[in-house]
């Protein structure tokens, strides 16, 4: 194994990952693993809605996509901010309760880490 940063977790972010099917979890798993190691999956990209620094990794599994947002830029650690299913019915865009959660949670952590 390379060199790595350390894969950290806001609690409720990890609460929801748990909750995700195994396949899911493992594939997302190794995505972080490449983040953590300086590389990005073909699953990762910048996410566009919150300031530079954050990717998301995007996995179909079953007719459920399945969502896990990181921040690179924060810490020395990989920060896994905010996990989901996405149920939304209008095509890809995130739901903006989602990107105000992921924005609510970059605040916190920033805060949190000072």
């Amino acid at each position: 194994m390379k060199d790595a940063r350390l894969i950290s977790w806001m609690r409720a972010a990890r609460r929801d990952f748990e909750k995700f099917p195994y396949d899911v979890r493992a594939d997302m798993m190794r995505a972080l693993t490449m983040a953590a190691e300086g590389s990005k999956s073909d699953n990762a990209k910048p996410f566009k809605s919150v300031d530079g620094g954050v990717f998301e990794i995007a996995l179909k599994h079953q007719g459920d996509a399945f969502r896990v947002l990181y921040a690179v830029k924060i810490d020395v650690d990989i920060w896994v901010i905010h996990v989901f299913q996405k149920k939304s019915k209008t095509g890809i865009k995130t739901p903006q309760m989602e990107v105000d959660l992921i924005r609510e949670r970059l605040k916190q952590l920033k805060e949190a880490l000072q």
